[in-house]
């Protein structure tokens, strides 16, 4: 009896274990016949299409073709794409102290760091490169410009600008320098008589946990901190350790940060919190917004969970898949989506599903919108981000103040305003005076507004141009639209605050870089005010927790 059982206990096991060899078996032939076919193809057309092909580029577009039906976070990096991950790994690189975009179709200069060759030598924020050692840049190969600027510590390059109110282009011999990434770029008492701290975090390198911990202790030693405002806002995430990290600083020994769970089973793993906080007791506000994601958002999703502290802002990113970057031969890698991650509470917050209706993908695994619960029992949402326990929106009112910042206005007014005179203190200018001048500056520009009662309005008139509709009609309305028209120029004084706000922050990155820029921008700043007055209000600041 006892020998039958373990011959049909060994029966099943051999039958078990049978689909899962013929499984494996079945995947690796198919992986197999693929490449064997893809090589084929590839070879082929290699060598036999009508024209001459790059073989390297043509590879990689194979690479990126087939990369391209996943997610958008799995991606071959090549040799020269190699730095940029080094300083998301080591948050350091070799470059000049300048961060570079496109504005107004020109490649300029949007942010300097201090202490660095660009800003040493004279470099303004608002000079637009035209040149790069014998390289022309334009905005059609600013995808170029990293690989450009970057490079070997000690090394030297020519960078020529155009400076507005100078009519012959600038030269600048730099030096390459070894430059540290900073997570944290700005912290202090904000009010500065007040005992609430405030800490900038702006990304997440290898040192977040360690600066983070630096401004707390410096804060600490200089007064009592009574309260706590940690901003996320615009951080896009970075490594996943140094999110726990920073985590450690603010959460109880023992309390789950984060959970990853990838398609191994074997390879899931909870992350815990090792040390003990230092601020057990302080009030805080955590700061989100769109453009908090990753490893902003397990920081986020962890703080909540547990009732750390009230989260305040606008929806987050939505991100929570976890990269591995696997080394490849010929110093390539490739950054696969490898897991995904979850809050203490069991909840992801990743948004888009790109299983969906994609056909290299085996089944469709959908995105739900669960319910979940907070150490408190407050009720939490999976499958959308991380949403704050109060929506605090930061943008103006004003569609016209959205179009002229979305125009680069206030930058380019700022960029004027410094070249035509770079001694003038703006700070001691009256903010109707600043306002005037913004005013004609924009006229200028020939800046043109067109509402959304504007359009309407111009299609009535088509429409009624078709139809033969009676004239005097058809005039009343192109009154109507002059008149709203002129009402623009009352949005300025009826936004004033809106526009200072806009105007005052671009001045003061002018004098004082973005440590100036973001100072002056937590006295207008929305989110910032409501966070303040919360935790200056005991009785709203617990309610967040009911």
């Amino acid at each position: 009896m006892k020998i039958r059982k373990i011959l049909v206990i060994s029966a099943a096991s051999i039958i078990l274990f049978s689909g899962f060899i013929t499984r494996d078996n079945d995947i690796y032939l198919e992986i197999n016949k693929s490449i064997d076919i893809f090589g084929r193809v590839y070879k082929e057309v290699a060598l036999n299409y009508v024209e001459p092909l790059k073989p390297e580029e043509f590879m990689l577009a194979g690479i990126n073709g087939m990369l391209s039906s996943l997610d958008p976070y799995t991606n071959f990096i090549d040799q020269g794409q190699q730095r940029d991950i080094d300083i998301i790994t080591k948050g350091r690189y070799g470059g000049i102290g300048a961060s570079v975009g496109v504005r107004n179709d020109k490649v300029t200069i949007v942010d300097l760091i201090e202490g660095y060759s660009a800003q040493r030598q004279g470099m303004r924020i608002g000079d637009v490169i035209i040149k790069i050692d014998d390289n022309a840049v334009s905005k059609e190969n600013v995808e170029d410009l990293s690989e450009l600027l970057k490079g070997d510590p000690g090394s030297s390059l020519k960078v020529i600008v155009k400076r507005e109110a100078v009519d012959e282009p600038i030269t600048f011999n730099l030096i390459r320098e070894d430059i540290e990434v900073k997570n944290v770029t700005y912290y202090g008492f904000v009010p500065v008589e007040s005992g609430n701290a405030y800490i900038k975090v702006s990304g997440f390198s290898r040192s977040a946990g360690d600066e983070v911990k630096k401004a707390v202790l410096e804060l600490k030693s200089k007064k009592n901190i009574s309260s706590l405002v940690l901003d996320l806002r615009g951080n896009p995430g970075g490594l996943l350790d140094a999110a726990i990290d920073v985590a450690e600083k603010f959460l109880k020994k023992g309390q789950l940060i984060v959970s990853v769970k990838g398609r191994d089973t074997l390879s899931n793993k909870n992350y815990y919190s090792n040390e003990e906080p230092l601020l057990p007791d302080t009030k805080m506000v955590l700061l989100i917004d769109e453009g908090s994601a990753s490893a902003s958002e397990i920081l986020a999703g962890a703080i909540q969970d547990h009732d750390r502290a009230a989260l305040i802002g606008t929806n987050s990113f939505g991100k929570g898949l976890v990269q591995t970057i696997l080394p490849l031969s010929y110093n390539t890698s490739l950054k696969i989506t490898t897991a995904r991650y979850y809050t203490p509470s069991g909840r992801s917050i990743q948004k888009i599903d790109y299983s969906e209706k994609n056909k290299v993908f085996e089944q469709y695994t959908g995105i739900k919108s669960e319910e979940f619960n907070t150490d408190g029992k407050r009720k939490v949402y999976s499958g959308g981000g991380i949403l704050p326990d109060s929506v605090v929106k930061n943008v103006s009112n004003s569609l016209y103040v959205q179009s002229l910042l979305a125009e680069g206005m206030f930058f380019k007014f700022a960029t004027n305003y410094f070249s035509t005179d770079p001694k003038r203190l703006w700070k001691n200018v009256k903010p109707e005076l600043l306002i005037k001048e913004f005013s004609e500056y924009i006229k200028s520009q020939n800046f043109s507004f067109v509402s959304k009662s504007e359009k309407l309005i111009d299609q009535l008139i088509n429409s009624g141009t078709e139809e033969n509709i009676d004239k005097a009609f058809l005039e009343s309305l192109s009154k109507q639209k002059k008149q709203i028209d002129l009402n623009h120029n009352i949005e300025l004084e009826k936004y004033r605050d809106d526009v200072i706000f806009e105007i005052n922050e671009e001045l003061a990155a002018r004098t004082d870089g973005r440590e100036g820029r973001i100072k002056e921008s937590l006295k207008f700043d929305r989110q910032f005010l409501a966070a303040y007055q919360i935790l200056n209000d005991d009785k709203k600041y617990r309610h967040f927790f009911r």
